[in-house]
């Protein structure tokens, strides 16, 4: 089930990225008394009670024609549209603005809950002016105080108490949930429409065509799959991104139900930063990751090509050596056959448990190819190892002191986990623990 989406708007410098920080528990926004220094939407989860949310900071909205006030309202109006709960926060010290009223009105357009946040009342006997912020229509307005964290439950538990009630369909535990996700005009649509070979999903030249995740049911070879398609951008009405502004939430939205994720990569434009960031996501997400080279019949696609096109794969993708990558067209259906055959593969390996007698027999084996490091004389023992966890794969080694396992040689004790069992399309967790 995806996590519902918060959302924190207001205009410039009334304490938006510093709520954010109190949220999320760490100083990712930048913090500045001046007004529009949060630019973009800027993304984390959160947690309140039993509820975990993503939380959205926004560049003040500001009414204007200066081109960085309408790329910051834009911004803004993306995320509002991204949000299920919206926390509307405005500055207690200085009542309510004719720029307060302009967002207020851009709130009611959404239709969206909101929930009023009056900051920076730092002393109770500032609670007395906060009577005002009524006027506004959204209800109760709770005062709170980011810079010393007070208020901040009440708000949440206002919030949460907005979270939409989510069912989703429920199939088959051996169904497999995989997920497109790249920049815009990659060719995800086309590569969901190749593999149904019917127009289940609308395919434009025109960027930011796909408005919303879809499911769609597929079955090939007894094998039943569930396909997440995602927009790589979004349009609607005035509201719009550049090119290289992935709508992030969304692709963090298929990523949470997916077991293994196509990072989709054009051949013709080549590998950009933005798809290395948008990888990024689903490798910390711990999901099966299978590259997938689309666009491949518009380049000169012999297998010289495709050994050197790997070859900048696997540099640029240095964190993603586990990763097949997989060439094909989804316009033509050129090797369209791999595409399957390599996500069932990561998915396997995704829920792969080992034996605990096999596993330690393997990590013995490597100990004695390269012994335990030493630290000041003490020398690293390890004790026995065990998988904990599948999805991804996860492994508990037991040692005499965690502290004397160099990055270095758990990095070594994997590549030997991983040449024992395969592992091939999953990222594999390893952590040293002290035997109790």
């Amino acid at each position: 089930m995806r996590k519902s989406v918060v959302a924190i708007v207001g205009r410039p410098n009334v304490g938006k990225s510093t709520i954010f920080n109190r949220l999320v528990g760490e100083r990712i926004s930048i913090v500045e008394d001046i007004p529009g220094v949060t630019r973009d939407r800027i993304y984390a989860e959160a947690e309140w009670l039993t509820s975990k949310f993503n939380l959205i900071d926004t560049g003040g909205i500001e009414i204007g024609d200066e081109p960085l006030l309408v790329q910051m309202r834009q911004q803004a109006e993306i995320a509002i549209d991204e949000a299920d709960v919206i926390i509307f926060l405005l500055n207690g010290r200085e009542g309510i603005t004719g720029a307060d009223e302009e967002v207020a009105k851009l709130l009611f357009k959404s239709n969206k809950p909101v929930v009023l946040g009056i900051n920076k009342i730092d002393n109770p006997e500032m609670r007395e002016t906060i009577y005002e912020y009524y006027s506004l229509g959204f209800g109760e307005p709770f005062p709170i105080s980011g810079s010393h964290g007070l208020g901040l439950g009440d708000l949440l538990d206002a919030v949460v108490g907005h979270f939409p009630q989510r069912s989703e369909e429920v199939y088959d535990e051996e169904t497999i949930y995989f997920s497109l996700i790249g920049r815009p005009n990659v060719g995800k649509s086309s590569l969901v429409n190749a593999m149904l070979n019917e127009e289940r999903v609308i395919v434009s030249e025109i960027e930011g065509t796909t408005r919303d995740a879809i499911d769609t049911t597929l079955t090939r070879d007894e094998q039943d799959y569930v396909i997440i398609d995602t927009a790589g951008m979004r349009k609607r009405g005035k509201v719009y991104e550049t090119t290289e502004k992935y709508s992030v939430l969304r692709a963090l939205k298929a990523i949470e139900r997916s077991d293994v994720v196509l990072v989709l990569i054009d051949a013709e434009t080549g590998i950009r930063e933005q798809d290395k960031k948008i990888a990024g996501y689903a490798h910390e997400a711990g999901r099966a990751i299978v590259i997938v080279v689309n666009k491949w019949d518009t380049v000169e696609s012999n297998e010289k090509a495709m050994k050197e096109f790997e070859t900048k794969v696997r540099a640029h993708f240095q964190y993603l050596d586990y990763a097949p990558v997989v060439f094909l067209s989804a316009k033509t259906k050129k090797r369209l056959h791999t595409l399957l055959p390599a996500v069932k593969l990561a998915s396997e390996n995704h829920a792969k448990r080992v034996p605990t007698n096999v596993l330690n027999d393997v990590i013995m084996d490597a100990i004695a190819m390269n012994p335990t490091p030493t630290l000041k004389g003490k020398r690293l023992k390890v004790l026995y190892a065990t998988q904990v966890a599948v999805k991804p794969p996860s492994f508990v080694v037991f040692v005499n002191d965690p502290e004397l396992m160099h990055f270095s040689y758990e990095r070594f004790l994997e590549n030997k986990i991983r040449d024992a069992f395969g592992f091939v399309g999953t990222p594999i967790k390893l952590f040293a623990r002290r035997r109790q």
